[in-house]
């Protein structure tokens, strides 16, 4: 196979950068076609692997694979080109609009926007747990059928109402499960887990982004729990109707929906916050791609790693069914509350696409404030 060459691998990652609405199966399928069906570089069954090991990763795991493809066409520089431009387009312009909608005194329209998006949000949480709910049940039997309820529900109930220890419980469900399996197959050894606090600043947003991009397990909506316990209840970065338009830009940027932390930055401290928070988020994705990508094969079948992913991954789907009850009650006019009621048709019996639903739901808000309705400040 002759190597493309870093202009090639900065067009082609690019261009997925800039047109990967949709989220991590948009990125796959957009990778697929071009590594495995158009390009060939890639076997199928390798590609395959590297999609089941990046899933058994923290972080987010489309990022990983769009990184873990360039590395295997052009070595660590394609990783580093690749994996840039990948994620360069989506940041860019979730901070633009985070200029735009987190300003201290936006138009009304702008406003309007926001609030509509906001609204609806919520439903894209409960559309995103119910996606990934059904296969994970299907995929355990007897007690560990148990075990999983048990997990997601401690998942929901934290994200629910304790946000900022999402990655706590989902630390010590995937160590709980890992720590059964063991101790029915035999002696174990155990590796504590140690947890540090910011203490303020860009310490704070730091670790914030840190937890977002090295120890969030379930990637997209698990995160936003965890940020909005920090830039909301916290920190006070955002108010509780800015942090759902971050959440909502997070939605209809192309890119990874990781990228919401970098208006959390924004709205932290301006542009620098924002590029900071984005840099620490993405930087732990770089480094296991670089660090352990040649040895993703064996990553699939490791029974540590599946046996961990085992209980976090039902805490991860419980915490994204949980932040929508956060997300509720940050709602304040009652007109959000038929938006999110609309959403929620249009995103689960109606199966519409997340970006067209919120697109929708900012035209409302738009009505609504052009037409002298109240707004959130």
């Amino acid at each position: 196979m002759q190597s493309p060459s870093l202009a090639t691998v900065a067009r082609e990652w690019g261009r997925i950068g800039c047109v990967g609405f949709g989220g991590p199966p948009a990125h796959i399928s957009l990778l697929r076609r071009l590594v495995v069906d158009d390009r060939e570089w890639l076997a199928a069954d390798e590609f395959e692997d590297a999609v089941a090991a990046c899933n058994l990763l923290p972080g987010p795991a489309s990022t990983q694979l769009a990184i873990f493809c360039a590395r295997r066409v052009r070595g660590t520089t394609g990783a580093l080109v690749g994996g840039a431009a990948f994620i360069v387009p989506g940041l860019a312009l979730i901070l633009a609009l985070s200029a735009l909608f987190l300003e201290a005194s936006p138009p009304d329209w702008i406003r309007g926007a926001g609030a509509g998006m906001g609204a609806a949000v919520a439903a894209v949480a409960v559309r995103a747990a119910w996606d990934l709910l059904l296969p994970s049940r299907r995929r355990t039997q007897g007690w560990g059928s148990v075990r999983w309820v048990l997990y997601a529900a401690a998942g929901g109930v934290v994200a629910a109402t304790a946000g900022v220890w999402v990655v706590v419980v989902l630390l010590v469900c995937g160590g709980s499960e890992l720590a059964l399996r063991r101790a029915l197959s035999g002696p174990a050894s155990f590796v504590p887990l140690l947890l540090a606090a910011g203490t303020g600043g860009s310490l704070s947003l730091v670790w914030t982004a840190f937890k977002v991009g090295a120890l969030s397990y379930g990637g997209g909506f698990v995160i936003v729990p965890l940020m909005q316990g920090d830039a909301v209840g916290r920190y006070h970065w955002l108010t509780k109707s800015q942090f759902l338009n971050a959440v909502a830009l997070g939605q209809i940027t192309p890119g990874p929906v990781v990228q919401t932390v970098a208006a959390v930055g924004y709205g932290a401290a301006g542009l620098g916050g924002g590029l900071l928070a984005a840099l620490v988020a993405f930087s732990p994705s770089f480094a296991f791609v670089l660090l352990g990508g040649k040895h993703f094969e064996r990553l699939r079948e490791n029974d540590t790693a599946r046996a961990f992913l085992a209980g976090a991954g039902p805490a991860a789907i419980g915490a994204i069914l949980g932040a929508a009850v956060p997300l509720t009650r940050a709602l304040s006019e009652s007109w959000q509350y038929a938006v999110l009621g609309g959403a929620a048709l249009l995103l689960l019996p109606g199966r519409r696409g997340v970006v067209v639903t919120l697109l929708a739901a900012g035209g409302v808000g738009v009505a609504v404030a052009l037409g002298g309705g109240p707004v959130p400040g």
